[in-house]
C-alpha cells in the first residue's frame, strides 16, 4: 500500500539513494564509453560533466524546483579538499590502469573496505564490524582475487601507483563522510553544487594545454554533442545520489556499494563487449555480490540499543 507519506519516505530512503547511485553508475559507464568514442576529448568531457552539473543545479534552483546553497567562502574552503582529492583520485586511477590492468586494480579496490572499516571506528564514531560483517568484507576481497586469478589478463604490476591511489582513496571516503557530518548544508543539492564547481575549475588548464582535444571539440558533430549531454545528465544524477548515499551510509558501507558497482561494470562488459569471463570467474563475481548483500552496517558507538538495531541495517536495497 502506498501513501503520499510513504512515497516521500521512499524518496529519502537508503534504498532509493543506493539504487539510484548503482543505476546511474552502470548507465554512466556506457555513456562515457560512447562519449569518448565519439569525441576524443576526455578532459573536456569530464569538465562538461562537472560544469554541466553546476549549471543544471543553478538553473533548477533559480526556477524554484530545488533548493541549493548559495556560494559561501566558509563552505567553499571546506569543500576545496573534496575537489582536490577527487581530481587526485581520477589521476591516480588513470596512472594505475596505465601500469596495472583492471583485474589487478579491482583487487586493490576491493581491499579498501577493510581499511576504511577501521578508519570508521577511529575517526567517525562507528563500532567495528560484527564478525558476520568482517567475514563479508574478507569474502568480497577473496572473491575479487579469485576473479582476477581466473582472468587471462591478470597481471601483478603497477604497485606504486596502486598503493598511492589506495591511500588517497581511503582518505577520500573518510573525509567526504566527515564533510557530510560536519558542514551544514540547506540541501543535498548544495553538496552537488560545491563539489562539482570546485573540481571543474582546475580542468580548464589541461584542456587548453592539449591541442588535440581543442581540435576534437571544434569538430564536434551533433551526435557527439548529444552523447556528451547525456553523460552530463547522468553525471548530475550520479553526483546527487552519491552525496545522498554518503549522508545515509557509513563510509565503509558506501565503499562496498561502490565495489558492487564495479562488479556490475564487469558484468556489463561481459554482456556487451568482447571480454568474456569464465564460469568460474562469474561464480566469483556472484560471491562478491552475495557478500555485499549480507553485509550489515555497523552502528554508531553513542546510539542507544534500540537505535543500534535500526542503524545496523542491510546495505543493499531488498
Amino acid at each position: 500500500m502506498s501513501t503520499a507519506g510513504g512515497s516521500k519516505n521512499f524518496f529519502t530512503s537508503t534504498s532509493f539513494a543506493v539504487g539510484g547511485y548503482m543505476l546511474c553508475s552502470a548507465c554512466l559507464l556506457i555513456s562515457n564509453k560512447l562519449a569518448v568514442h565519439m569525441l576524443e576529448a576526455p578532459s573536456f568531457i569530464l569538465f562538461a560533466q562537472l560544469m554541466g552539473t553546476v549549471l543544471v543545479v543553478k538553473a533548477a534552483s533559480g526556477l524554484g524546483y530545488i533548493k541549493c546553497d548559495p556560494l559561501e567562502k566558509k563552505k567553499a574552503l571546506a569543500f576545496l579538499p573534496v575537489a582536490l582529492i577527487f581530481l587526485s583520485t581520477i589521476f591516480l586511477n588513470i596512472k594505475s590502469l596505465q601500469y596495472a590492468n583492471v583485474e589487478t586494480f579491482m583487487i586493490f579496490r576491493f581491499s579498501t573496505p577493510l581499511c576504511i572499516a577501521i578508519a570508521d571506528f577511529m575517526f567517525l564514531g562507528r563500532h567495528l564490524p560484527s564478525p558476520r560483517s568482517w567475514a563479508c568484507l574478507f569474502v568480497l576481497l577473496l572473491g575479487s582475487i579469485g576473479y582476477g586469478q581466473t582472468d587471462s589478463f591478470f597481471e601483478v604490476t603497477g604497485y606504486m601507483f596502486c598503493a598511492v591511489w589506495y591511500a588517497v582513496f581511503c582518505v577520500d571516503q573518510i573525509y567526504l563522510k566527515h564533510i557530510t557530518n560536519t558542514v551544514k548544508m540547506d540541501s543535498n543539492w548544495g553538496r552537488v553544487y560545491y563539489s562539482n564547481l570546485l573540481a571543474a575549475i582546475p580542468l580548464v588548464i589541461p584542456f587548453f594545454l592539449n591541442p588535440s582535444e581543442i581540435e576534437a571539440v571544434k569538430g564536434m558533430t551533433f551526435n557527439s554533442f548529444v552523447a556528451v549531454m547525456v553523460s552530463v545528465v547522468l553525471g548530475a544524477a550520479m553526483s546527487y545520489f552519491a552525496w545522498m548515499a554518503r549522508s545515509l551510509l557509513a563510509a565503509t558501507s558506501f565503499t562496498i556499494v561502490g565495489n558492487v558497482c564495479k562488479v556490475l561494470t564487469i558484468v556489463i562488459n561481459v554482456m556487451i563487449w568482447d571480454k568474456h569471463a569464465s564460469f568460474t570467474g562469474v561464480g566469483f563475481l556472484l560471491l562478491c555480490l552475495s557478500a555485499a548483500y549480507l553485509y550489515k552496517q555497523s552502528p554508531m558507538r553513542d546510539t542507544k540499543p534500540k537505535e543500534e538495531d535500526e542503524d545496523e541495517k542491510a546495505l543493499l536495497p531488498k
